[in-house]
């Protein structure tokens, strides 16, 4: 069930949606970071923005023979009017781009079950609203599960334990940004991602899909990680991570690691850098999975697959 208070509270049976159907409520949550959230099981697609979760749709994943990889992924490229290079010129309307090798976000049949070549299909009037409030770097986790968000405030760090004035300097920094979802497509200010690794024990900095840094970094504390999607928001001087977390596997949920970013520890210059590119709306991916950088190219992010 979704509760959505407002005038008159709305309640949406979401198990009860039929193929085709969806709910669209931007007026919960009017701005800030997106984050979308598709449920393998549920064939069901989740809409967050700032935290909230604003829409769910119904959709049709890939068949058998073309699944639907798992895992975290960010918007690469977007087309309104995109036609298929691999199934004979087929319509993609309104597409956001997951990779390169085809996998992505658009309008289709809905018959009420997986039927894709491995794209997630979308009913025509929320792909074309979806289409409006998603940009380049926008990130979507396709899993076996979903889960509300949950926050994460950072009053005096940013991945390391420090002084109270490092976070206010990252506050001083964002007054210079704005939201990516207000930038244009040649806008200078960069769309910007993190990505840490406990297998790799390893953290990586991306400026518009471009590696830009990275280093080995120190876990304090034992235990998985397990896999969480991040947003950098920002409220009044308060900065704080609002976070979703990944679940593979419905029948072995893990516990949104409250603690999570505390226990990656990078080195001030790593820091210095990360800062440079601040900006709200930032996206961090922490796994327990190591990177693919077969999987990347030049202008590529990086596919987390389970």
């Amino acid at each position: 069930m979704l509760a959505l208070p407002g005038a008159a509270e709305i309640i949406i049976d979401i198990d009860a949606m039929k193929p085709g159907e969806f709910a669209w409520h931007p007026e919960m949550s009017p701005h800030g970071s997106v984050a979308i959230i598709v449920s393998l099981p549920e064939q069901r697609v989740h809409v967050y923005r700032n935290g909230i979760r604003i829409a769910v749709s119904t959709c049709s994943t890939g068949k058998p023979g073309h699944e639907t990889p798992t895992g975290i992924f960010t918007i690469l490229q977007k087309d309104k009017d995109h036609r298929s290079s691999t199934y004979n010129n087929a319509p993609m309307p309104n597409m956001n781009r997951l990779t390169w090798d085809g996998v992505a976000l658009h309008a289709g049949k809905l018959p009420g079950y997986p039927a894709s070549h491995g794209c997630v299909r979308l009913p025509m009037a929320f792909s074309e609203r979806l289409f409006t409030i998603t940009h380049v770097g926008t990130p979507v986790i396709i899993a076996g599960s979903h889960t509300d968000p949950w926050e994460l405030t950072h009053p005096g760090r940013l991945l390391t334990g420090g002084a109270e004035g490092r976070m206010e300097m990252a506050v001083a920094e964002l007054d210079m940004e704005h939201h990516p979802s207000d930038w244009p497509v040649d806008a200078s200010y960069p769309v910007s991602t993190l990505l840490a690794s406990s297998a790799e024990r390893r953290i990586y900095l991306f400026s518009n899909g471009r590696e830009i840094a990275s280093e080995s970094i120190s876990i304090a504390g034992n235990g998985p990680f397990g896999e969480h999607v991040l947003i950098l928001e920002r409220h009044g001087n308060v900065v704080k991570w609002v976070g979703i977390t990944h679940h593979p596997d419905p029948m072995q949920p893990q516990k949104p690691e409250e603690s999570v970013v505390d226990r990656i520890q990078v080195s001030d210059a790593f820091n210095r850098q990360l800062r440079s590119v601040l900006h709200p709306g930032m996206t961090m991916i922490v796994s327990d999975l190591p990177s693919h950088p077969d999987r990347r190219s030049d202008e590529d992010f990086v596919i987390l697959s389970s």
